[in-house]
C-alpha cells in the first residue's frame, strides 16, 4: 500500500541527447562499454500516477503505437520497484508520450526512471537514492542519467554515472537545439550489432575517448560544438542514407554542425539567437516529408 500522503502524482520524463558518444568496445557479457556526455532537454514525457488496488498495475498512452504491456519499461520499472522493496501497492499510470521512439532519445528510459521516481514519492520514500540508481541501471543501459539533473558522463555500459564538470556542464545549459527525426527508427540492438561486426576499426580506444573529452572539459574556451562526437553515426549513416544526406546540406546551406544523437535515428543541431529556424525547418521536412518530428528545445 501507498504510504506517502498523496494518491497521485506528476512527473516529467526528459528526452536525452548523447552530445559525445564513444562507443570502446565490446564486453565479455554481450554489452558494449562506451564514454558519452548525455544532457537532458526541456523536451520529453509526462507521466501521471494514481493509486489503485493492490496488485494492479495498468499503464494507457495518448499515442497507439506505445505498447502499454509489460514489455513498456513503466510496467517494468513497477515490477522492479516491487520486487526491491517488497511493495505491494497498485498504480495506474497515464503516460502523455512526446518524445518518438526508435529515435536514441532515451524516451522508454527515461519513463521507467519517471516511474521508479513516482513510485518512490507515493510509498514514503522507501528506497535511497543509491538503491533507485541500481534499480534503474536494472532497467536499462540509459536508465541511471534521467535519475541526475542536467548533463552527465556516462561510463561503463551507460551505468556508472557522474556529473559533468560545473564550469563545462555551463556551457551546455541552456543552449537552445533543434532536434529532428524521420518517419524511421532504428533499433539500437541492430546498431551495436553492425559495430561488432565492423570491430575493432568501429570501436574508438578508451583512452583516446578519454583524452578528446578531457581536453574539452579543461577548454573553458571550447563551444559544445566541439564536443560533438558519436562513432554509432558510421553503420546508421551507411544503412540509412537519408541522414547523411539531409545532415551535409544542412551543413552547407546554414553552416550548422548537425549529428545523430545515440544509435537514431533523431539529430540534432545547436541554435544560436539568430538561427533561420522556421527555414531549417522546412529543409528538414523537404528532405524528411510532413511526418517527420521536428522541435526546438533546450539543453537543460
Amino acid at each position: 500500500m501507498f504510504t506517502g500522503g498523496v494518491s497521485e502524482i506528476s512527473i516529467f520524463a526528459p528526452a536525452k541527447l548523447n552530445l559525445f558518444l564513444a562507443v570502446t568496445g565490446r564486453r565479455a557479457d554481450g554489452f558494449h562499454d562506451l564514454v558519452s556526455v548525455a544532457a537532458p532537454l526541456s523536451l520529453g514525457d509526462t507521466l501521471r500516477v494514481e493509486v489503485a488496488a493492490e496488485g494492479e498495475l495498468t499503464l494507457a498512452c495518448d499515442d497507439p503505437a506505445v505498447p502499454v504491456d509489460e514489455s513498456n519499461l513503466v510496467l517494468k520499472a513497477a515490477g522492479a520497484f516491487g520486487a526491491g522493496t517488497g511493495w505491494r501497492g497498485g498504480a495506474k499510470f497515464f503516460l502523455e508520450k512526446r518524445v518518438p521512439m526508435g529515435a536514441g532519445l532515451g524516451g522508454g528510459s527515461s519513463d521507467g526512471v519517471a516511474a521508479l521516481r513516482a513510485l518512490n514519492a507515493l510509498s514514503g520514500r522507501k528506497l535511497s537514492r543509491e538503491r533507485l540508481v541500481e534499480l534503474a541501471a536494472g532497467l536499462g543501459s540509459d536508465c541511471a542519467l534521467f535519475l541526475h539533473d542536467g548533463p552527465v558522463v556516462m561510463r561503463g555500459r551507460g551505468e556508472r554515472i557522474e556529473a559533468l564538470a560545473v564550469a563545462a556542464a555551463g556551457r551546455l545549459r541552456g543552449r537552445r537545439v533543434l532536434v529532428f527525426k524521420p518517419a524511421f527508427g532504428i533499433a539500437t540492438p541492430w546498431a551495436y550489432a553492425q559495430l561488432a561486426k565492423a570491430a575493432p576499426a568501429s570501436y574508438l580506444p578508451a583512452a583516446e575517448a578519454e583524452a578528446r573529452l578531457a581536453a574539452w572539459i579543461a577548454d573553458d574556451n571550447a563551444p559544445a560544438e566541439d564536443l560533438l562526437f558519436n562513432n554509432m553515426e558510421t553503420p546508421a549513416f551507411a544503412k540509412f542514407v537519408a541522414l547523411p544526406a539531409l545532415l551535409e546540406k544542412l551543413r552547407g546551406q546554414f553552416g550548422i554542425l548537425p549529428r545523430m544523437s545515440g544509435s537514431g535515428s533523431a539529430c540534432f543541431a545547436f541554435l544560436e539567437e539568430k538561427s533561420p529556424v522556421e527555414a531549417m525547418v522546412r529543409t528538414v521536412r523537404e528532405a524528411w516529408g510532413e511526418t517527420s518530428f521536428v522541435v526546438e528545445a533546450r539543453i537543460q
